[in-house]
């Protein structure tokens, strides 16, 4: 179940299913690094303006699933353009992002109509000069059976577009919430379960 918050903008209601923690496990795998296997941290939020925040961390896992050390980080802002309301097919998303790597995106996309799919794609680059070679990429985003699963291509000067990285995440529910759950129970607790 989708829950829309009361303060959240109209703008991004559609984003909505997006907004918690989630987190989960995923692969890495691009020339000229190491494949690996990694963890994951992204957090959708929002403070009552026209946007998501988004913040990712991923971290290269051991084979016994342990946190060996970071791989990679990104904080962006998650806009719908045009057609928020739903009213004429697809909405367009436009994301600006920062990667602890010295790269800065932004991304076009369009989020499907009737369904929580999202297809992006990079519309401009700039890397500070110690940044890895990168010149594009795309990604897909989508919930499937309450899970949040996305995938990212990446393009690079020696390296046409291909599938580099992918995870699957599960929400991480709000211990805030839980304890505002167990409010709404009756005061004896016993009651619930008859």
């Amino acid at each position: 179940m989708i829950e829309i918050p009361s303060d959240l903008h109209r703008d991004v209601v559609p984003l909505a299913f997006l907004l918690g923690t989630w987190e989960g496990a995923g692969v890495y795998d691009f020339p000229g690094t190491e494949k690996c296997n990694f963890g994951q941290e992204v957090v959708f939020r929002h403070d009552g303006r026209p946007f998501l925040e988004f913040r990712s961390r991923t971290w290269v896992l051991d084979e016994q699933g342990e946190k060996v050390r970071p791989l990679e980080n990104e904080h962006a802002f998650w806009r719908i353009t045009t057609n928020a309301q739903g009213t004429s097919g697809e909405r367009e998303i436009e994301v600006s992002s920062v990667r602890d790597d010295g790269t800065v995106e932004i991304w076009y996309g369009k989020l499907h109509d009737g369904k929580p799919q999202i297809d992006l794609a990079t519309d401009a680059v700039a890397r500070i000069e110690g940044a890895p070679a990168y010149s594009g990429g795309k990604r897909l985003f989508g919930m499937v059976k309450e899970e949040l699963l996305w995938v990212g291509e990446k393009a690079a000067p020696a390296v046409p577009l291909r599938p580099y990285m992918s995870a699957q995440l599960k929400k991480v529910l709000s211990p805030a919430k839980l304890i505002q759950d167990i409010n709404d129970l009756p005061d004896d607790g016993i009651a619930f379960f008859r």
